[in-house]
């Protein structure tokens, strides 16, 4: 049996992505999203409605472009994986709690306007073709899409 753990939200960012570095030099940035629901009461006939906050964990060069693009109130879709992180508090309490790994975060263009800035294509040194930072290097394999041609 497959098992898949993919989750898409959509929903306004709810404070500034943090943008921090692992001791490693690794980015990594957190914000937070606002999901509603809105249902009609089947028994009273009224629309009620019901939000979740999620909070969302972003890495490497996802990290540096969603820190630099999303703001308080940005309407957005993330799509990524849920992880459970448990610790214990100072005084000995255990808690836990369920967020969204980004694997990719988009603006909604239906409330808004967006200018793209391309990246300029980093290496990891992961040898996976991931850009996770560093300086560029040439790569041996060929681009998706040849510069004369529509990417689409």
């Amino acid at each position: 049996m497959a098992m898949d753990n993919t989750v898409t939200i959509t929903g306004n960012a709810t404070r500034e992505p943090e943008l921090r570095f692992t001791p490693g030099g690794q980015p990594v940035a957190s914000f937070g999203v606002a999901v509603n629901r809105r249902w009609q009461n089947r028994q009273t006939q009224e629309w009620e409605e019901a939000t979740s906050f999620i909070d969302v964990t972003c890495w490497a060069q996802l990290a540096e472009n969603a820190a630099e693009s999303v703001a308080r109130g940005t309407r957005v879709t993330v799509t990524g994986r849920l992880d459970q992180r448990s610790w214990e508090t100072d005084n000995g309490e255990r808690r836990s709690k369920i967020e969204v790994v980004a694997d990719d975060v988009a603006i909604s263009l239906r409330w808004a306007t967006a200018t793209v800035h391309r990246n300029a294509p980093r290496d990891s040194g992961a040898g996976d073709g991931r850009s996770f930072g560093g300086p560029a290097k040439q790569q041996s394999a060929p681009p998706a899409y040849q510069p004369d041609e529509e990417p689409f």
